[in-house]
């Protein structure tokens, strides 16, 4: 990428940090420049960070924090602590082992000798050329600065750190189950993120991320038999070689060297990661809008075809996403052999590859969808984990459905199912529960990937689908490269429908109540001024709805009832114009119970069904219809 192409990137990006804000909304900015040398032998690697930090706040910082994520694996350390503690701790993690003829977990990084554990220790510290006093606490390093950081200001950190590669545990790490050498994720000092919370200096346990936006230049020199392929883009390929040569690149390869030097620059992105092994074949496949899909995988037969096949595929998923949310921004992405299963990072992903096609398509199609859900729309994932795996998880049903042959009117049904299992078991604790602080793992995945998910598919339901794509296309264009909050999709989506939502936003995602509407009684063949049927229903469940009804009559026509929610002050569009519809007067939230009625003029009664569409999430579906004797 020349200066020029990097520059114009670098504008439009920053233009649009500062275009269709909210006049109060500001964001901290990071420029890093590392230089890294990896000795691939003992798995260790040192280096030097300088990192430039603007303060945009009104806030004097006095202190700044590092995530240290390495230190993680290591006997006696919180992720340990938490995989010895919580009751379903994730199997890539656990070791099954008998003792006194009994089957035990065992936390995997409880066992890790001295020369397979990880950790990142930082030296020379100092701000603006001043020395600052540090202390490493677990995974984080609390820095008390030289000099306050004024408002409005920069100031330039510059640090020593060497860092050792533990054997994979989760995510990052070397010597994998598919034998990838190195998976360079969460390796380096990486500044903690303070907004208008304040410090998010998070201890790191095996979750999720937060990062500070910002411009990175790396350069990774590595064994000259290793091909890399990672976050940004390659400066002179040319000088490099791994199979550029076959792209239309002259190939001047370096003379009586033993090590190659790697150099990457990422305009405007909030993460860095890589992987290397010396048995990478590497693929470029022309995606969308002449974006440059990498595929990097072992060059193994068990593995080569399934990848060949991929990338037309993923090119495909990549339009499909452009159309739903928005144009996807940088021109290259890279999908990379590496993970312990699948995991986003800045332009591109670490995932498991010798898999089913069908699998690796599926993991590969939800990581690429946080690229719009975290890696444009920086939500703070270890707070707010819904925003960005449930809203990922909604995409890429989406996607999948419109892929198949055979389209579901429903593609998110099994999330449904998967949600009422949760609330059923007695475990759901509110999506406000940071990621961290969940009981159990599987409590935090449905509520994260699924009930996440159908926070953004019910609210189709509440104010039609077509305002559902509307809001997804402006929260995408209002707050890509910035931090959106919860209230910022429930804004756009009032922006857009004119609905008033903050009733569901607090419901769905503030505490664990449910819905539940119910067919209380109807009452046929009456004769009451004009009406031949009265029907009675009722909210059980804390949570109010608006409500759809479908009413099919004996005579084989059907006729829909619309009754809207009073709180929301909103009525939607048909979403069946095809079944004429009737708009009943609005239902109160304080009132349980709401009786309407049908003319006698009407057919008898065969049916009558409580949103048709499944769409709400009503936890028990045995009280949505009636059937006439």
């Amino acid at each position: 990428m020349n200066k020029k192409i990097f520059f114009f990137f670098f504008a439009i990006f920053h233009f649009g940090i500062n275009y269709a804000q909210r006049n109060d909304y500001w964001q901290q900015h990071v420029d890093y420049k590392m230089d890294v040398q990896v000795d691939v032998e003992n798995y260790q690697y040192i280096g030097k960070q300088k990192l430039v930090y603007t303060n945009n706040s009104s806030d004097t910082l006095k202190k700044v924090y590092y995530h240290l994520y390495n230190n993680a694996f290591q006997p006696g350390s919180e992720m340990d602590a938490r995989l010895h503690y919580i009751k379903d701790p994730d199997a890539r993690m656990i070791d099954k082992v008998t003792v006194d003829e009994k089957t035990i977990k065992e936390s995997r990084i409880q066992n890790l000798k001295p020369n397979e554990i990880g950790y990142l220790k930082i030296t020379h510290f100092k701000q603006d050329g001043k020395v600052a006093v540090t202390k490493t606490t677990g995974t984080i390093l609390e820095v008390v600065l030289a000099k306050p950081i004024l408002p409005h200001s920069k100031t330039t950190f510059t640090l020593d750190f060497e860092g050792q590669i533990p054997l994979q545990i989760r995510r990052s790490g070397r010597n994998n189950s598919e034998g990838v050498a190195l998976s360079m994720a969460q390796w380096y000092p990486k500044i903690a993120e303070f907004d208008f919370e304040g410090w998010h200096a998070d201890p790191y346990i095996a979750r999720e991320f937060h990062g500070v936006w910002g411009d990175f230049d790396v350069k990774i020199t590595i064994d000259k038999d290793y091909t890399l392929g990672g976050t940004g883009y390659l400066q002179k390929p040319n000088t490099i070689g791994h199979g550029y040569e076959d792209k239309g690149i002259t190939v001047v390869y370096p003379k009586n060297t033993k090590t190659l030097t790697w150099h990457f620059i990422a305009p405007m992105v909030h993460d860095f990661t890589w992987a290397a092994d010396p048995n990478y074949a590497h693929d470029v496949f022309k995606g969308p809008n002449n974006v440059d899909l990498h595929f990097i995988y072992k060059n193994e037969q068990k593995t080569v075809e399934k990848w060949k096949q991929l990338q037309p595929m993923m090119a495909k998923v990549m339009d499909l996403y452009n159309t739903k949310i928005g144009n996807y921004p940088y021109k290259q992405y890279s999908f990379i052999q590496g993970g312990d299963g699948g995991m986003e990072y800045a332009m591109c992903t670490l995932i498991l590859g010798n898999g089913t096609l069908d699998g690796i398509f599926g993991t590969a199609t939800h990581e690429l969808g946080h690229s719009w859900f975290q890696h444009i729309l920086a939500s703070n994932e270890s707070k707010h984990p819904w925003m960005d795996e449930g809203f990922t998880t909604y995409i890429e049903d989406w996607v999948m459905n419109e892929i198949t042959n055979k389209k579901q009117a429903n593609p998110f049904e099994g999330n449904y199912k998967a949600y009422y299992f949760l609330v059923n078991s007695g475990k759901e604790q509110p999506l406000t529960t940071h990621s961290d602080r969940y009981d159990e793992n599987r409590s935090y995945s449905i509520a994260s990937y699924i009930k996440g998910s159908i926070f953004l598919s019910q609210l189709g339901y509440l104010i039609g689908e077509d305002n559902l794509d509307k809001t997804l296309k402006r929260f995408y264009q209002d707050f890509k490269f910035k931090h959106p909050t919860p209230n910022d999709i429930k804004r756009t989506a009032e922006r857009v429908s004119g609905a008033e939502l903050d009733w569901y936003l607090m419901d769905w995602t503030q505490t664990s109540n449910t819905i539940d509407y119910g067919i209380k009684e109807v009452v046929e063949n009456i004769d009451y001024n004009g009406v031949n049927t009265i029907i009675t229903l009722e909210r059980i469940g804390r949570t109010p709805m608006p409500l759809d009804l479908l009413v099919e009559y004996k005579d084989g026509r059907k006729e829909s009832y619309y009754i809207p929610l009073r709180m929301m002050h909103f009525e939607k569009e048909n979403p069946t114009p095809e079944i004429k519809r009737t708009i009943l007067k609005d239902w109160a939230w304080a009132e349980s119970q709401y009786i309407f009625s049908i003319p006698k003029s009407k057919a008898a009664i065969k049916k009558i069904t409580i949103d048709p569409s499944s769409l709400m999430a009503d936890v028990k579906q045995e009280n949505n219809s009636y059937k006439a004797n």
